[in-house]
């Protein structure tokens, strides 16, 4: 799939390809790893996702990207840019294989996505979606620069979860010490 590549010191960000089904999908099926980004799921859900972000690079020009460790060349998640229908606003989110936490891959290809998103996007705003038991991805968003907006949810099938949304104009992000 055509689309823009971006890459910072230690990932390469780019749209889904199909070689990156096998590795998203056993990202979903990892209990843990999978627990704040829509729950663990079989095959053939992740398949769904995973062409549900395919499909809105294809009809949007946009979505999360897939992320691919540079030393290893190895996909470790995805990142990016994501508005479905009905959701709480433009969104910047992140999920990661369960062996890269901890390595700031998350807070590197996120903030490299925002600035993607105000400058070819037009976006003024960005959001993060966060379970409030996820204190590491809090704690991502507060290196971000952006901090919580308050309560909300997100459109079915996970409307019965409460989500904290975290955020920032383009003007705090543009303004933020780096």
């Amino acid at each position: 799939m055509d689309g823009p590549v971006i890459e910072t010191p230690r990932l390469i960000l780019r749209p889904p390809r199909r070689e990156d089904f096998d590795p998203w999908s056993a990202m979903m099926q990892d209990a843990e790893g999978a627990r704040f980004i829509g729950g663990p799921q079989p095959r053939s859900a992740s398949w769904r996702g995973f062409c549900s972000v395919a499909g809105a690079w294809a009809m949007f020009g946009f979505a999360m990207f897939s992320v691919i460790e540079k030393s290893s060349d190895r996909w470790i998640g995805r990142l990016g840019p994501w508005r479905p229908e009905a959701w709480p606003g433009p969104e910047v989110g992140w999920g990661l294989a369960r062996d890269a936490w901890g390595r700031g891959y998350a807070t590197e290809g996120a903030a490299a996505s925002i600035d993607w998103a105000f400058d070819h996007l037009g976006w003024t705003e960005v959001i993060h979606c966060i379970d409030p038991e996820n204190a590491p991805s809090q704690a991502v968003a507060a290196r971000l620069g952006s901090r919580r907006l308050g309560e909300g949810t997100l459109p079915a099938p996970f409307d019965t979860v409460t989500v904290d949304i975290w955020g920032q104009s383009a003007a705090e992000w543009r303004a933020r010490a780096r």
